[in-house]
């Protein structure tokens, strides 16, 4: 897994409504169509019955991502096949929107293909076309490394984004690339966009939180992807599930009060200390991203004389850059009254402890009027971004 910090385009469709302009003298009433006319009324065309697939048959030197394109009007695919040279199938499903398939596992290298593809009109006609096709050999170029932050069987925090990162930058022109081969599920369908933070980091996330329950299914199908002059490392799978509650974390530094709300109702209020004026907390919305019952804190290396190395219990990470959520029983007298930590937000142990076993990676925590604002990519920063700039 990486452990480093790592846009689909959003159409905007608008419907105006037009005022005209006059005086408000009524027009008069326009006669009734007659039956005769009305029987006379030519009902819209059906649209024309088109239907493409691809690749071009005999096509050579494709990257075992291809996927057999589906371009249909008038009508829909109503199957699709695809073999290999020695006539084994090879499973896989159409896109939501119809416009390819796409083989469940990555395709072979240096294999010849065969693919039909049966499309029916609105009007029940059938029609069938096949191609073939050969993939690339396998290429000599480096690959380039990939981690899914969501893993097989666990359970998240409504919050949770879906999280891809990478060891390496992935060029601008390959970002679209790379996003068309992560696919997502839920269930219950939930509308979701990936965003990318950084040439490393890429994030989905619905336009709310996730409904409690949701099951999320992910691939990343980026095995042999070309990416600028590199391909893509591996295919990863998870199905992970959202937790049966909503529970937010609300820091407020104007009142140094943190208020525990689950399902939109708060059930504790605990006081808080949040970072100095010299190293002031981050403002935003984030989402815890790991916790341990044990940690250390040392800031020797970056710090300098003015590091420190300390024992933490119950820490809850919130941000890259070094920002939790933790027990701190030496600013007990502080909490609710000054702020006094490294960035942290400070809470007593009792109520640490509390806290620890309420929470879970995903789980949304937002922390209100400091000094600082959340920087992208700073953490898991998804739900930062307003939804109409997500995925732009």
């Amino acid at each position: 897994m990486i452990v480093r910090r790592a846009s689909l385009a959003l159409a905007l469709v608008v419907t105006l409504g037009v005022a005209a302009c006059g005086d408000d003298r009524k027009p008069p009433p326009e006669a009734a169509p007659t039956a005769q006319a009305a029987s006379a009324s030519p009902s819209a065309p059906p649209e024309p019955f088109t239907f493409e697939i691809g690749p071009a048959a005999g096509a050579k030197n494709l990257p075992i991502t291809a996927e057999i394109d589906t371009r249909v009007t008038g009508g829909k695919v109503t199957s699709v096949t695809l073999t290999d040279d020695k006539g084994k199938a090879v499973a896989g499903e159409l896109r939501a929107d119809g416009s390819s398939w796409v083989p469940a596992q990555p395709l072979e290298n240096n294999r010849t293909y065969n693919a039909s593809v049966a499309a029916t009109a609105v009007n029940g006609t059938t029609e069938t076309k096949t191609t073939s096709f050969t993939t690339m050999a396998r290429p000599g170029g480096s690959r380039v490394g990939s981690g899914l932050y969501l893993f097989n069987g666990n359970t998240y925090g409504a919050a949770m984004p879906v999280v891809v990162e990478f060891e390496s930058d992935i060029p601008e022109s390959a970002r679209a690339a790379v996003t068309r081969r992560l696919f997502v599920k839920t269930d219950p369908p939930q509308l979701g966009r990936w965003h990318w933070f950084s040439p490393r980091m890429v994030l989905y996330r619905a336009e709310k939180y996730w409904q409690p329950g949701t099951t999320i299914s992910v691939r990343t199908a980026l095995t042999g992807l070309p990416i600028g002059n590199r391909f893509g490392d591996t295919d990863r799978s998870a199905t992970a599930k959202i937790a049966d509650r909503t529970l937010v974390l609300d820091v407020d530094n104007a009142t140094k009060q943190m208020q525990v709300i689950v399902n939109g109702q708060v059930v504790r209020t605990l006081p808080v200390s949040l970072g100095k004026p010299s190293t002031p907390s981050s403002s935003g919305q984030m989402v815890i991203m790991e916790k341990a019952e044990t940690t250390v804190f040392d800031t020797r290396a970056t710090d300098g004389p003015n590091g420190y190395r300390i024992n933490i219990e119950y820490a809850q990470r919130l941000t890259w850059g070094g920002e939790y959520v933790h027990s701190a029983s030496w600013s007990v007298k502080d909490q609710g009254v000054r702020n006094v930590s490294h960035g942290c937000v400070n809470v007593a142990p009792d109520q640490a402890l509390w806290l620890f076993q309420q929470t879970m990676v995903g789980d949304a925590v937002i922390v209100r009027n400091t000094e600082r604002v959340l920087q992208p990519g700073n953490g898991w920063t998804a739900w930062d971004v307003p939804w109409e700039r997500y995925g732009v």
